[in-house]
């Protein structure tokens, strides 16, 4: 198959009918917010009980891998700002159908996460409201957001806004109350020292692979901002600041307070897992009702994760179907929003949910292990699209040039190499195994499905 050539770059347009309702004060609390998921206050306990203390080191190395990717992501984002992100830009780096397989593949665990995050904020909300049924408050969740969302890109930008904010404000006052317990200066307390990190691997190398692979998987959701950097003010400013601060707030937010955990609480604590670990440090030092606010704090990162994930299903929906790969139901924009997009995306994401109730030991499973390995898909489909677009940008437009991978294109190649690696450790592992084949064949299945759409277009 040929590479694209300048005469693709029409097909990758956007439709202007989307607004840009996003101020840059929504882009900037987006990509610090983004960063901080559900998966770092509550999956991160698994890791910690694996790993040990060296869980900081398995932060450490797939933080610099995602600091990598989202360097990457940035330079074309920036040269390029579009909707469909990564999408778009393996369409127009590699061909259609890459563009196809990796923007239908995050689809689909996009409109996934809804339902899995819709689920864990209700069971939070259960546990405030005694008897009422899950499945009722996913649909109030639902509900509210489908409708912000349908209104204007604004509403979920202020939602992510404030959301981020106590995200933000959360972690940053644990952080701060941490220094001050290891420092011995918090009121009350005493500092550990070092006794917390005299068995480092507790399980060996086995065990730090495991906290690795956990790691890798609590980074997603950073592409969202190079997605709504596209119905922003300043596209390509909005980006170039994200991707310049991703490193600081990788190390800050990630590996710093995974240290701090690991320093003041024994790695082998039961609550770490039972309770996460933010709950069983704040708990360990003794802050009075630790457990409800971060319970609190969960709750509103899971309420963000769901609304982000709904924005960002449509708005790669409606990139793929305006580029020709998808039912031109999905690109319908009324009042600058793919409402018809925005409202399938709930409507899977219910589905989703459903499943779980119905289908719980077959369908549902099923459809976990189909999305588990989506997110190392998607790197690999940046990764390569950067090496060959660089090039081409560098030839022909090299004022697009905002925002520049470092040290290209040897370090884009020591990031191929790092998923490639975490492909391998997934296959040695059981539990992940089974993620991984099943990702794998829908991806192949995807990209099987957009070279044939490719082939029967270039023959009209």
């Amino acid at each position: 198959m040929p590479s694209p050539t300048r005469s693709d770059t029409p097909r990758l347009a956007e439709n202007p009918a989307l607004s840009h309702g996003l101020k840059q004060r929504h882009l900037s609390m987006i990509a610090l917010g983004g960063v901080i998921g559900a998966g770092l206050f509550v999956g991160s306990g698994a890791g910690i009980a694996a790993a040990g203390p060296s869980i900081v080191i398995a932060y450490a190395l797939s933080g610099l891998l995602v600091m990598l990717v989202m360097r990457m992501l940035g330079e074309m984002s920036a040269a390029y700002p579009s909707s469909g992100s990564f999408s778009a830009h393996a369409e127009r780096a590699i061909g259609p159908w890459a563009g196809f397989a990796a923007g239908w593949a995050f689809w689909v665990l996009l409109c996934t996460a809804v339902g899995l995050e819709g689920i864990g904020a209700a069971k939070i909300a259960q546990g405030w409201v005694p008897g009422s049924p899950q499945w009722l408050w996913v649909a109030l969740f639902m509900v509210v957001f489908l409708g912000t969302n349908l209104a204007a890109v604004k509403n979920f930008g202020e939602f992510e806004f404030w959301f981020a904010a106590l995200k933000i404000g959360a972690i940053s006052l644990f952080l701060v109350l941490g220094v001050l317990a290891l420092t011995g200066v918090l009121p009350g307390t005493d500092s550990p020292g070092t006794a917390h990190l005299t068995q480092f691997l507790p399980h060996g190398g086995q065990g730090l692979v495991i906290g690795l692979l956990a790691s890798v998987f609590a980074y997603g959701g950073l592409e969202t901002v190079t997605i709504a950097a596209a119905e922003s003010e300043d596209p390509v400013r909005g980006v170039a600041r994200a991707v310049k601060t991703a490193m600081w707030r990788i190390a800050v937010f990630y590996i710093g307070s995974m240290a701090v955990v690991v320093a003041l609480v024994p790695w082998n604590d039961p609550e770490v897992v039972a309770r996460g670990p933010y709950v069983a440090t704040l708990d360990h030092l003794g802050i009075p009702g630790a457990g409800q606010l971060m319970n609190i704090v969960v709750f509103v990162a899971l309420l963000s994760a769901m609304n982000a994930n709904i924005y960002g299903s449509s708005r790669i929906a409606y990139s793929l179907v305006q580029r020709g790969q998808g039912p031109k139901v999905l690109a319908k924009v009324s009042g600058g929003v793919p409402r018809i997009g925005v409202a399938t995306s709930c409507l899977v994401g219910f589905v989703c949910v459903l499943l779980s109730y119905w289908r719980p030991n077959d369908v549902f499973p099923w459809l976990l292990n189909m999305i588990g390995a989506v997110i190392l898909v998607v790197w690999i489909f940046i990764a390569v699209s950067q090496l060959l677009l660089r090039r081409r940008i560098e030839r022909e437009a090299p004022e697009k040039l905002v925002v520049k991978m470092w040290a290209f294109p040897y370090l884009t190649w020591v990031a191929l190499a790092g998923m490639a690696a975490v492909f391998v450790l997934m296959a040695r592992q059981p539990d992940t195994r089974v993620q991984l084949y099943s990702s794998g064949a829908m991806t192949l299945v995807l990209a099987a499905a957009g070279y044939a759409w490719q082939r029967v277009r270039a023959k009209r």
